[in-house]
C-alpha cells in the first residue's frame, strides 16, 4: 500500500445512470409485492408514488449540493460542511449502514434465488461463491464494472417490459381483475394514509440507488453532468417500479394465489407467463440482483475511501487506491468480507436497517440545501431563490421526515443502536469530543483521489495566411 493511484475519470452521463439503476433493482419491485400489497391492502401502486414524490424532492436537493461539493462523500460531506463536523460524522455512519449492507442484501437475495433452483446444496456454497465474483469484477476495473452493469440492466429491464406485455394481454382475457385500466390499484376502499406511508416505507428501499451515484462524482468525466445523472436515475426507476406494480397489482389484487408472500416472484412469474416465462424471469432477477451487487459494492467502497482520506478510518488501508487498477482495493475486499454475513440474516430485517439509514440521509440533504444557501451563503434574496432554496428542500425534508417516523419498530431499534455506536466512536475520535473532525474539504487529499475533469478540446486556431507583398 505504499504507492497509491488516482481514480479515473472516464464514466459518462448514462454510465452514471446505468449504475445508479443497477443500483436499484428494477425486479425488486416483485421481491416486495407481497409483503407491500399486507401493508397497504392491495395499494402497491400508491406506495410507490409516495415514495417517488418524496423522491424527487431529495433528488433536486442532491443535484444542487453535488455542485457546491463535488467530492464523493453525499450526504455524509454536504452536512459535516454546511452544518458541524460532528452532525455530519452521525449522518454518514447512518449512511454507511445502508451501503455496506445493500451489497450483501443483494448477496442475500441471490443466495434465495439459487436454493430455488437448487435446494440440495448448502446455502453457504452460493453466498461464498457469489461474493468471489462481485468483488473480483469490481476490483479489476470501474469501466468493466458499468459496462458489464450496463448488459445486465438491459436484460432486467427487457423482462420487466414483457411481463407488463403479458400482464395485460392476460387482463385483456379476463384473469386477475380483468380490467387493464383502473384507478383500484392506487385507491380504494379500506385504502388508509397510514397504511400507505408504512408500504412507502418499505419501497423506499427500492429507490435507493440513485443517491449512490453521488460516489462516482470523482469519476464523472464532468462534475456538472451529476444533477441530471441523479434526477435521471430516480425518474427512469420510478417509472419502471410504477408500472410494474400497477400490472402486478391488477393481476393480483391480493395475495391469496401466492405460497411465499415474502418473495413471490418467482411465483408471479409461474402464474403470468407459465414455467417457460419464469425461467426468463428468474434469469432477468438474477441480473438485476448481480448488476445492483456491482453497482452497491463499488459504491460503498468508494464512500470509505473517502472516509479513509479524510482521516476518519485509517488512511492507510481505507484511503488507498490500488496504482494499477485505479480502484479502492482494500475497500472492495472488505464489502465482500460483509457480504458473506448474507449466511445469517433474513431479507426482512436487512432492508429495514437499511430504509432506517437512507431515510436518515436524504432528510439531512434537504436540510444541508437550506443551511447552505439560506445561512452559510445568504444567496436566499427574492421570491425564486426562497423557492429553490428554501421551500422546495423544506418539503423534502419534512415528507422523508414522515416516512422516517413510520418505519417498523424493528427498523428503528436497529437503526438507534447502530447510530449509540457511531456516537461511541465519535466520542473516541475526538476525544471526548474536545477536537473537531477533520473535514472534506482537503485540497491534497482530493487531487490524490482523481484525475484532472476532461477538457473540451479546443478549436484549431485558423492557418496563417501569406501577407500579400
Amino acid at each position: 500500500m505504499a504507492a497509491s493511484g488516482s481514480l479515473k475519470r472516464n464514466l459518462g452521463l448514462w454510465s452514471i445512470v446505468g449504475l445508479g439503476l443497477g443500483y436499484m433493482t428494477p425486479t425488486v419491485v416483485f421481491d416486495t409485492f407481497g409483503i407491500v400489497s399486507d401493508e397497504t391492502n392491495g395499494a402497491v401502486p400508491s406506495a410507490y408514488l409516495i415514495a417517488l414524490i418524496v423522491m424527487v424532492f431529495t433528488a433536486f436537493s442532491y443535484g444542487k449540493m453535488v455542485k457546491v461539493f463535488p467530492t464523493a462523500g453525499s450526504a455524509y460531506t454536504y452536512t459535516r460542511e454546511t452544518m458541524s463536523p460532528g452532525l455530519g460524522f452521525l449522518v454518514g455512519w447512518t449512511s454507511l449502514m445502508d451501503y455496506l449492507l445493500l451489497p450483501m442484501v443483494n448477496c442475500l437475495i441471490a443466495r434465495l434465488y439459487m436454493e430455488s433452483l437448487v435446494p440440495d446444496a448448502p446455502p453457504w456454497v452460493w453466498v461464498v461463491l457469489y461474493t468471489v465474483i462481485m468483488t473480483a469484477i469490481v476490483a479489476v476495473s470501474m469501466r468493466g464494472t458499468a459496462n458489464l452493469n450496463g448488459v445486465l440492466l438491459v436484460f432486467a429491464v427487457t423482462m420487466v417490459t414483457l411481463f407488463c406485455i403479458v400482464a395485460v394481454v392476460n387482463l385483456t382475457n379476463g384473469d386477475g381483475s380483468g380490467i387493464v385500466f383502473s384507478a383500484e390499484p392506487f385507491m380504494h376502499e379500506g385504502v388508509h394514509m397510514s397504511a400507505l406511508l408504512t408500504g412507502a416505507t418499505v419501497v423506499c428501499f427500492s429507490f435507493i440507488g440513485f443517491d449512490a451515484v453521488t460516489m462516482y462524482t470523482n469519476e464523472a468525466k464532468h462534475v456538472n453532468l451529476m444533477p441530471k445523472a441523479i434526477l435521471l436515475t430516480v425518474l427512469a426507476g420510478g417509472a419502471i417500479f410504477l408500472v410494474a406494480s400497477y400490472f402486478a397489482q391488477q393481476l393480483f389484487p391480493d395475495n391469496s394465489q401466492f405460497n411465499v408472500v415474502d418473495d413471490p416472484l418467482p411465483e408471479i412469474g409461474l402464474l403470468t407467463g407459465g414455467p417457460v416465462f419464469m425461467g426468463f424471469f428468474l434469469a432477468a432477477a438474477f441480473a438485476a440482483t448481480v448488476a445492483s451487487g456491482l453497482a452497491s459494492h463499488a459504491s460503498v467502497s468508494r464512500m470509505l475511501l473517502v472516509m479513509g482520506r479524510n482521516g476518519v478510518l485509517p488512511r492507510k488501508a481505507f484511503g488507498y487506491i490500488h496504482p494499477k487498477t485505479h480502484t479502492p482495493m482494500f475497500n472492495i475486499i472488505l464489502v465482500g468480507a460483509v457480504c458473506l454475513l448474507a449466511m445469517s440474516f433474513s431479507l426482512e430485517f436487512i432492508s429495514a436497517l437499511i430504509n432506517f439509514g437512507a431515510l436518515i440521509a436524504f432528510t439531512f440533504v434537504n436540510l444541508t440545501v437550506i443551511a447552505h444557501f439560506a445561512f452559510r451563503t445568504r444567496q436566499v434574496a427574492d421570491v425564486k431563490s426562497a423557492f429553490n432554496y428554501v421551500v422546495l428542500p423544506a418539503i423534502g425534508a419534512i415528507l422523508t421526515g414522515i416516512l422516517w417516523v413510520s418505519l417498523h419498530e424493528t427498523a428503528l431499534i436497529g437503526g438507534v443502536v447502530w447510530l449509540a455506536i457511531g456516537v461511541i466512536y465519535l466520542a473516541v475520535l475526538t476525544r471526548g469530543f474536545k477536537r473537531t473532525v477533520r473535514s472534506f474539504d482537503d485540497p491534497e487529499a482530493d487531487a490524490e483521489m482523481s484525475e484532472p475533469e476532461a477538457k473540451p478540446e479546443a478549436e484549431p486556431e485558423p492557418e496563417a495566411k501569406p501577407e500579400s507583398v
